[in-house]
């Protein structure tokens, strides 16, 4: 049986205009809608017409004989990637973020489609150099940055991966119970101390070293709690969120570097508790009294294609 050709996967999200078109049904409706706040239509079009043309180019890019796939950032989660997939994300940065924890070992093309309107960290390549990359990804020729991902074990079962970052805490502004088990830093190489204390806070992360750019640098800077992480270390940090001392609670631990063991939490919340990835708050595991979750580098990275 002959091998089939690789795929290009190209991966979108909906523009602003398509969001309004959805909620408001008629583009007269939406166009009604910004105007008497006053906001005007057209600009939104030509962003919608600016996106269309820049991903029309992107898939006019892959050579004749390669299979191609559209997918949506709402079907991601029930679309089948195969081995031989090359997936190029279309639009921002936080799109290759979603995709990545349903992805092996595939190449990752991001294209910014607005290099104006978007910082392009992780979707860096202009549409033109796509007829060069997607052969160039497909033989194994490309250049690829491995970034570390990061994994949530919940009961020894169900799994969590994030590019950016894990939360752990409640799903609402109330105070998060756990108690928090961390590996000791100092420690001598190759020796593994555990500290433990409970604690109430708003939650916490543990970010990889793409995602201490984001969430996890405003924890950092606004609590001087700064860890050295880099994109491509297989190594995760933690910070707690505003810890709150008590007669049954410390803030002993509020921020470490992850390396080998893995960031224990069990829940002390009878209802509310939340594990998520990614910022993305609806996607989330339950985490209620006596569930535990162990946090660490993930067994698997992110194979971004960098140009």
């Amino acid at each position: 049986m002959a091998a089939l050709t690789p795929r290009a996967v190209f991966i979108t999200r909906e523009t602003d205009y398509e969001l309004l078109i959805a909620r408001h049904a008629t583009r007269g409706q939406a166009r009604f809608f910004l105007e008497s706040r006053g906001q005007g239509l057209p600009a939104v079009e030509a962003r919608h017409a600016r996106f269309h043309a820049v991903l029309a180019q992107a898939r006019a890019a892959v050579p004749g004989e390669w299979r191609q796939a559209l997918v949506r950032r709402a079907d991601l989660d029930r679309f089948l990637f195969s081995g031989d997939d090359v997936v190029v994300a279309v639009g921002q940065d936080g799109l290759i973020a979603n995709v990545a924890k349903y992805l092996g070992e595939q190449p990752v093309i991001g294209v910014n489609p607005a290099p104006d309107l978007y910082d392009g960290v992780l979707a860096r390549n202009p549409v033109e150099r796509l007829p060069r990359l997607l052969p160039a990804s497909a033989a194994g020729a490309a250049a690829i940055e491995r970034r570390t991902m990061v994994q949530a074990v919940i009961d020894g079962t169900e799994r969590l991966f994030a590019l950016n970052e894990i939360f752990v805490g409640h799903r609402s502004h109330q105070s998060a119970r756990y108690r928090i088990e961390a590996p000791r830093s100092g420690a001598a190489a190759g020796e593994v101390q555990i500290e433990a204390e409970e604690q109430s806070s708003s939650g916490l992360i543990v970010a990889s070293g793409t995602g201490a750019t984001g969430w996890a640098r405003s924890i950092s800077e606004a609590t001087r709690l700064g860890l050295s992480l880099a994109p491509d270390e297989r190594a995760v940090g933690y910070w707690v969120r505003e810890p709150f001392p008590s007669v049954a609670t410390a803030t002993r631990l509020r921020a470490g570097k992850l390396t080998d063991a893995p960031l224990v939490v069990t829940s002390r919340m009878n209802e509310g508790g939340v594990i998520f990835a990614d910022g993305i708050e609806q996607d989330f595991l339950g985490f209620g009294w006596g569930r535990q979750v162990r946090i660490a580098p993930a067994d698997r990275a992110l194979h971004l294609v960098t140009g």
